[in-house]
């Protein structure tokens, strides 16, 4: 019998100095502003123009590129403004969008004073497969580097 290990969720936190509903906007319709624009997978190469959450529940998150070409990083589980939000991630181990992988990013935004807590959690790794300890080390890396530019640019 063999057993499965499971990679733990991911978790971080950011406090962001901007009232709850204003974190909330500025992470999903501000991502632009404060995604990094390293943290590309657009097959044709072409840098990011804008990175777009459709605000609803059922809608698309992804790039958009200076060339005018899209691509699909997932889409909105549940959009829950001010306090929640919960992406569909579909990116493989190679960084490419499938649509039937789905691993979950959670954000949840609390008020913390005049300020807001930003928790994010992506779990499920364990879908990514063969990949998903590595992906968790690149996924710790990366979202470190993300919450702390949304911390800077953003809020």
């Amino acid at each position: 019998m063999s057993q499965t290990i499971r990679p733990a969720p991911l978790r971080k936190r950011v406090s962001v100095k901007v009232p709850q509903a204003r974190a909330f906007e500025i992470f999903t319709a501000g991502m632009s502003r404060w995604w990094l624009k390293t943290h590309t997978i657009n097959p044709t190469k072409s840098p990011i123009r804008e990175i777009l959450v459709e605000p609803r529940a059922g809608g698309r998150w992804f790039e958009r590129g200076e060339d005018g070409s899209e691509c699909d990083w997932g889409k909105v589980i549940a959009w829950e403004p001010p306090a929640r939000l919960l992406l569909a991630w579909q990116i493989t181990g190679q960084w490419r969008f499938d649509p039937n992988l789905v691993t979950e990013v959670e954000v949840r935004f609390t008020p913390d004073g005049d300020g807001t807590t930003v928790e994010l959690e992506h779990r499920h790794l364990e879908r990514l497969g063969d990949t998903a300890a590595a992906m968790r080390e690149a996924f710790e890396g990366g979202w470190t580097s993300l919450l702390e530019s949304f911390a800077r640019m953003g809020a």
